[in-house]
């Protein structure tokens, strides 16, 4: 019976136990800061001459527009132009008059709503000394009433007064859409013709 050789064993590398093991995680790389904008608010520009003094009730923001074009304003001296802005600390004129702005920048919308009676004017004043709208509301201290439209004197009805310019040119304007309804009554019978032609929209000088 033959011997059988001795079997050799190998030795298998040794395993590295997994604590032991380099578990460095990978270093977490330096955030990248971009230039932060700086943000200018309207405070620091100021806002539109005709915004302000439109709110304030001085006129619409059209009206004070046409007059900016003709000149009449002036900021800190100078002639005011379309676009120039007001803040804290400006000097502001009107027809060389100073003009306190700062108090509109304060100042609460107002809405009234006047049931106007036939044989009154929406005017301020009348050179034939009719009686007019305005002065039948009441007074305010810090700016002054505009109506929204106008109804003629031989007309009775609703109409919206504010003080806040730029209120009663959102109103007004065609751009806005705003509905609004007539009952009118005539004398004597109105042609086919002539209806037809009120219902397809009458011309004026701000639109259909």
């Amino acid at each position: 019976m033959k011997n059988k050789p001795p079997t050799s064993k190998t030795n298998s590398p040794k395993r590295t136990p997994t604590s032991a093991k380099n578990s460095a995680k990978p270093q977490p790389s330096e955030p990248v800061v971009t230039p932060r904008k700086i943000d200018t608010t309207d405070a620091d520009l100021g806002e539109r001459i005709q915004k302000v003094l439109s709110r304030g009730g001085i006129g619409s923001r059209r009206e004070i527009e046409r007059w900016i074009g003709e000149g009449r304003l002036k900021l800190n001296g100078a002639v005011v132009t379309l676009g120039t802005r007001i803040k804290t600390g400006d000097f502001l004129q009107i027809n060389d008059r100073v003009v306190h702005w700062e108090k509109f920048t304060v100042q609460p919308t107002r809405v009234l709503l006047y049931h106007k009676p036939t044989g009154e004017v929406v005017t301020r004043r009348d050179p034939e000394g009719r009686p007019v709208v305005f002065t039948q509301l009441p007074s305010l201290t810090a700016s002054r009433w505009i109506a929204v439209g106008r109804l003629d004197i031989n007309t009775s009805g609703l109409l919206l007064v504010t003080n806040n310019g730029e209120l009663a040119n959102r109103l007004m304007h065609p751009s806005t859409q705003v509905e609004r309804e007539y009952a009118v009554r005539v004398l004597g019978e109105v042609p086919d013709a002539i209806i037809e032609r009120l219902k397809q929209g009458v011309e004026l000088e701000d639109g259909v």
